[in-house]
């Protein structure tokens, strides 16, 4: 059976998770080197052997959750802890946590720091697909089977909002709404759902008028103007945004070369995490944009294929909402250091330095993987056996109870 399920696995998910993961490693070195001496006095190599650690841990995670078998999420009690875990954690950050890239976001375990924010995705994830999986005979009824989860989901992001990771809550808001919509609910369902959220947004704008400075902070503002005028703010908020259009024009469409970026000597101030993509752009060119984009895009849509493609709803929630992960994310990191939106912070996955990023991003790809595995075997060898085993004129034969 072992045999079997090595077989089943989907060996091209973890050809490009790999395959991202050491290309970022790469360009990890390239864009850390000149930082790492200049504003640290590090070693060059210093940001390159952190991240090196940091990937054999997320291997080991992936490897992990490669061969565990997804079903064993949905169990109750794990879900309970794991859902008091998570709220735990937000609540220590904002009493123990510590500021890094202007959130208090961070907190110190034993000799490493973690961000419980990026762990508290895969936990929605993994929640809201195991609940929503539970409730699909009575999926439609608002009270009991839409929204307690998504109360949880709200009170989640609230927690995140406050640190302020405002990129993170955007995030695992986005990726609960996905896993929301592909839950099997009615459209009725869906539109009173968007009536109630609308009629709480127009009870809380007097609110946000009122707390308007509160809420949105000096460096959102600033964000905000970096993002609407660049070059006007061009040594100002715009600072990051122009030097990120500088490196990408310099790049061209055969890049300066592996190594050679001018931009990364002090010009973009977080060259080996959200603005590594201009680095890429910068010393690649155009190819090795299509390369990251190219990987980023099959990892997506392959998560899509196999959510649809699965017959279990909690695996093919998963699935997608693992793929949706992947795909927000990018897409926030991508349009901050191209100016489609606003600088956020997010990092680029796969690609850009940082410890709890890649781990939690290496157990979704174990999961996802694992899910896959598992609708592969069934394909392979359970429809097999139906097909193969003689069939009684007094027994039916249940292909959905075969497939389940």
């Amino acid at each position: 059976m072992f045999k079997k399920m090595l077989k089943s696995h989907d060996y091209s998910i973890i050809g490009v998770y790999i395959f991202l993961c050491l290309f970022g490693l790469v360009m990890i070195y390239s864009s850390s080197m000149v930082m790492a001496v200049q504003r640290y006095g590090y070693p060059a190599d210093f940001f390159y052997d952190k991240q090196k650690i940091n990937l054999l841990i997320a291997f080991a995670a992936f490897l992990f959750f490669a061969f565990f078998p997804y079903k064993a999420f949905r169990n109750k009690k794990f879900l309970i802890t794991m859902t008091i875990t998570a709220i735990l954690a937000l609540f220590a950050v904002s009493a123990y946590g510590y500021v890094g890239n202007n959130a208090q976001s961070w907190i110190s375990v034993g000799f490493r720091s973690i961000q419980p924010s990026e762990f508290v995705k895969v936990s929605v994830i993994i929640y809201l697909s195991a609940v929503y999986a539970n409730k699909q005979a009575y999926i439609n009824q608002l009270n009991k089977g839409v929204l307690p989860p998504i109360i949880y989901l709200v009170f989640v992001c609230f927690l995140i909002k406050i640190e302020p990771d405002n990129g993170s809550a955007v995030i695992t808001f986005l990726i609960g709404m996905t896993i929301i919509l592909c839950s099997g609910m009615k459209f009725k369902t869906l539109m009173k759902l968007a009536a109630i959220a609308g009629g709480l947004a127009l009870l809380f704008v007097p609110f946000i008028l009122f707390k308007f400075d509160s809420i949105v902070t000096d460096n959102n503002m600033a964000r905000i103007t970096g993002f609407l005028h660049p070059f006007e703010l061009a040594q100002k908020e715009g600072y990051q945004l122009v030097n990120s259009y500088l490196a990408i024009g310099s790049g061209g469409l055969k890049g300066v070369g592996l190594g050679q970026s001018v931009q990364k000597l002090g010009y973009l101030p977080e060259p080996h995490t959200d603005f590594i993509m201009a680095i890429i752009a910068e010393e690649l060119g155009i190819a090795g944009v299509i390369i990251v984009i190219g990987g980023l895009s099959y990892l997506v849509l392959r998560g899509i294929y196999i959510g649809i493609r699965c017959r279990d709803p909690f695996g093919s929630m998963l699935a997608i909402g693992i793929a949706s992960m992947l795909g927000i994310q990018s897409f926030i990191n991508l349009g901050g250091m191209s100016g489609l939106i606003p600088i956020t912070g997010v990092t680029l996955p796969f690609i850009s330095y940082g410890g709890s990023s890649i781990l939690v991003l290496s157990i979704a790809m174990g999961i996802l993987s694992n899910v896959a595995m598992f609708k592969n075997y069934d394909e392979k060898y359970k429809h097999q056996k139906v097909e193969d085993k003689p069939v009684s004129p007094s027994i039916p034969l249940n292909y959905e109870n075969n497939f389940r």
